[in-house]
């Protein structure tokens, strides 16, 4: 039973300093004289005095039960770490994940991979291995990341967005209509958030908001890159072999980014959150091109967006990430996700470029 002091405890000035940021935050468990400690529902314990425990704060008392509130997010100073879960485990999650292991703000909640020999043969984060998706929710994930194919989301999205706020690092699966619908619904509709990186995309926050105002008149965006560093699927795939042999620039398709997609689901996911972002234009009105050249040790992404006016409103970037043949991610875009996913979670549901 907790003491009478402890009851006597005020929610309400708890609760008041967690709003304002400004509580105490401890890194070891505190005890006082007259009061007990108790356990939160991740199994932390809690002083019923102070109300705090490395980040949380006892929010209400009653019966003896305490309501728990994380403290804000990415204090990075003993505070409560959020939790990530990560889905698929290529050179880019495990990078993620190596991250979040180092990380002051951050912890694993489990890494999920198809195959499960890559992760459990890494002693790193091989005690945090989900042997099956479907069970997630166990493992109290804060957010849920998935770095590993369009389908994931097809298959398993709405599921993972209604445990917890939900990271596409494969947008290009959205070019399949009924994924976007059924996504930005659970989106809309649910509790948690659903979070685009913006990764490539220089420009992205400015493509929305023309997006939204209604001004973006079109939007293009060229991917170049050394044919080894397409993973491509059909007629595509053998254009790009043919380019081996051919020298300097060979264009392998020009069109709607809805077409290109399924036919490049590893490598154009640029173009996936370009579409995204320009909601106004969709899928099947931003332009992709996809250009191979055999002297690139880079991934160069060229962006052009047209607005209103007569000649019209243009801005062009060219973002050159070195890249040796065949990788197919760029050296920058691993720190690219990583910011993003510091920058993503916390802000309610609905769709979020990050």
């Amino acid at each position: 039973m907790l003491s009478a002091g402890a009851k006597r405890m005020s929610a309400s000035a708890a609760l008041s300093r967690a709003k304002s940021h400004s509580l105490e935050i401890s890194s070891s468990l505190m005890v006082h004289a007259g009061c007990e400690c108790v356990a939160c529902e991740r199994g932390n314990p809690v002083c019923a005095k102070d109300g705090t425990y490395q980040g949380l704060v006892i929010h209400a008392v009653h019966n003896a039960k305490f309501t728990i509130m994380a403290a804000p997010q990415g204090s990075g100073d003993g505070g409560c770490k959020r939790r990530v879960g990560i889905v698929g485990y290529g050179k880019l999650g495990k990078f993620l994940a190596h991250a979040v292991v180092e990380s002051v703000d951050m912890e694993l909640a489990f890494v999920w991979n198809r195959r499960p020999e890559p992760v459990l043969a890494d002693d790193v984060v091989c005690a945090h291995h989900l042997p099956d998706l479907k069970d997630a929710a166990q493992r109290n994930p804060d957010i849920i990341v998935e770095v590993a194919h369009p389908q994931i989301t097809k298959d398993h999205g709405e599921f993972l967005i209604s445990i917890a706020d939900y990271f596409v690092g494969s947008p290009s699966g959205f070019a399949d209509a009924a994924v976007e619908h059924s996504m930005r619904a659970a989106a809309s509709s649910g509790k948690h958030g659903m979070y685009v990186p913006s990764g490539a995309l220089w420009g992205c926050a400015d493509i929305n908001k023309m997006a939204e105002l209604g001004t973006l008149k079109g939007l293009t965006v060229t991917m170049r890159k050394h044919p080894s560093c397409f993973r491509l699927n059909g007629p595509l795939a053998d254009r790009c072999r043919a380019a081996e042999a051919e020298q300097g620039e060979v264009t392998l398709y020009e069109g709607p980014v809805r077409a290109l997609c399924p036919q490049a689901p590893n490598n154009v996911n640029t173009m996936a959150a370009a579409a995204l972002s320009a909601h106004s234009l969709g899928f099947d009105k931003v332009q992709g091109r996809l250009v191979v050249d055999t002297r690139l040790e880079a991934h160069v992404v060229e962006i052009e967006a047209v607005g209103p006016g007569s000649p019209p409103f243009t801005v062009k970037t060219v973002r050159y990430n070195p890249a040796l043949p065949g990788a197919v991610t760029g050296n920058a875009t691993y720190n690219s996700f990583l910011s993003s996913l510091k920058r993503s979670g916390g802000r309610g549901n609905g769709v979020h470029f990050c």
